[in-house]
């Protein structure tokens, strides 16, 4: 199973020296692979409507403070040598789909191949607004089209593609990714159409379990979501074990309540003892890869502190 951790690329945390330190200190520990967000423009988060908290606001300080998710993800990777280099998750319509593809595949040739996209349709309509030329509402179809555009891009000498969003012919995108055939593809969300998604595009379905719209938060709602996700699978005529399994935790220890709403406990609450349990039940069901959040805190120094305390005292004894 990789175990990853979310760089702060937003908020103080995402000062230079501070998101390349904790970085850097990542890869010397071992992690896996980092993960980095998506948003360009963000409204008045002290507005609620953040899907991934109780209460409807961003976990970090200072949200809207951001670093654009492809550049950082350069950056990052000129910093380090050998960590996987994880979009958490692509807003894939906020970029022209030919344009997303070139970047996409420069990442993945300059890092060395360590690049894995994750991808995700979005949420906020504010954002979208000021973005997004294809409407909201159509932006699970966008998505879909221009993961279907990529893949031609990415695979293709001379792609062409003919689809309501987005059309090319008679173009070169050279160099193509150094990873073959491309990329691996993560899919995010926890819905309906985002399960079917990465059944039918996905290498690794890559949801967050504190979603209050469709929870998995705890062992039996996750094992329910995997059975979901195997069915779709199957349905779009791929061997459900092609599709790994994924989990991204928000939070953990004391600041989750023990108890979720279907009276099971919840992923990641309590003890040490209680965490490690947690990651070797997901592995036991088939998760393959678990990146945590170690935000939250003061400074670089405190976050590196706790990945280093987090690693030694819970991930080695998986």
């Amino acid at each position: 199973m990789q175990i990853g951790f979310n760089l702060p690329n937003s908020g103080p945390l995402s000062a230079v020296a501070s998101m390349t330190a904790i970085a850097i200190e990542g890869e010397a520990m071992g992690f896996d692979y980092l993960t980095v967000t998506d948003h360009i423009v963000l409204p008045d988060m002290k507005v609620p409507g953040y899907p991934y908290s109780e209460s409807g606001e961003f976990y970090e300080d200072a949200p809207t403070e951001r670093h654009e998710q492809l550049l950082g993800m350069t950056y990052i990777a000129a910093k380090t040598t050998r960590i996987r280099l994880v979009a958490a998750v692509l807003v894939v319509p906020h970029r022209p789909a030919v344009l997303a593809a070139k970047m996409l595949a420069t990442l993945d040739v300059l890092s060395g191949g360590r690049l894995v996209v994750g991808i995700g349709a979005g949420w906020l309509k504010t954002e979208f607004d000021a973005v997004v030329t294809t409407p909201f509402a159509e932006r699970g179809s966008v998505t879909d089209e221009y993961i279907d555009a990529f893949r031609v891009l990415w695979t293709e000498p001379s792609p062409r593609f003919a689809g309501r969003y987005t059309r090319f012919d008679g173009i070169v995108l050279e160099p193509k990714p150094l990873q073959q055939p491309h990329p691996p593809i993560w899919v995010g969300g926890e819905s309906g159409p985002a399960v079917r998604r990465a059944a039918k595009f996905g290498n690794l379905w890559y949801p967050i379990g504190s979603n209050n719209k469709h929870l998995l938060d705890t062992l039996p709602r996750l094992k329910a979501g995997i059975a979901r996700l195997r069915q779709a699978t199957a349905d779009a005529g791929r061997d459900p074990a092609d599709v790994g399994v994924g989990y991204r935790v928000k939070r953990y220890g004391a600041v989750v309540p023990p108890v979720a709403s279907d009276g099971e406990r919840r992923l990641f609450s309590g003890s040490e003892a209680d965490i490690v349990g947690d990651l070797r039940a997901l592995r036991d069901i088939g998760v393959t890869a678990i990146d945590i959040d170690f935000g939250g805190r003061p400074d670089a120094a405190a976050v590196i502190a706790e990945m280093r305390r987090f690693r030694g005292t819970v991930i080695e004894k998986i």
